[in-house]
């Protein structure tokens, strides 16, 4: 299971589902908490083709693997000229993440940035949170300059 991308130039895959994720073995066999954060997402808007922007946080509790950060870095990347809801982004990545990896738990916290004066949060989990592991709250704020 050697990473794919890791050390090697990699451009943007075309789109979300070209776009391939490295797992790698889960190197502890203790239960602990991944999170990785997307402050800078962006998707396009199905209707004007506008750009959206959100800050993603996506926690985990691995389970015989974890996802090599670079490949979940150009798989995001891949949504930037990919047209499609806040909602379908938010939980689409949830639900590839946890289909693929098969953790013991996974979240996923859309915090998208205002659209006509709206801003939109999309939350999706894969189920209850797993016991005798810290999960810390995501504490992003509501809209107020977000960042």
């Amino acid at each position: 299971m050697d990473p794919k991308f890791l050390g090697q130039a990699s451009p943007l895959p075309a789109n979300p589902e070209a776009a391939e994720l490295d797992y790698v073995p889960n190197p502890r066999g203790t239960p602990y908490l991944v999170r990785f954060t997307s402050p800078e997402f962006t998707s396009l808007c199905p209707v004007t083709g506008q750009p959206d922007f959100a800050h993603l946080v996506i926690d985990y509790v691995p389970g015989a693997t974890i996802v090599e950060s670079k490949s979940l870095k150009l798989f995001l990347g891949a949504f930037r000229n990919h047209a499609a809801f806040h909602e379908d982004c938010t939980v689409g990545i949830g639900e590839r993440l946890f289909r693929e990896m098969n953790p013991v738990w996974l979240r996923i916290g859309g915090y998208w940035y205002p659209r006509g004066g709206i801003p939109i949060d999309v939350f999706w989990q894969s189920g209850e949170k797993p016991a005798g592991v810290w999960i810390p709250e995501q504490d992003v704020p509501g809209y107020r300059g977000r960042g």
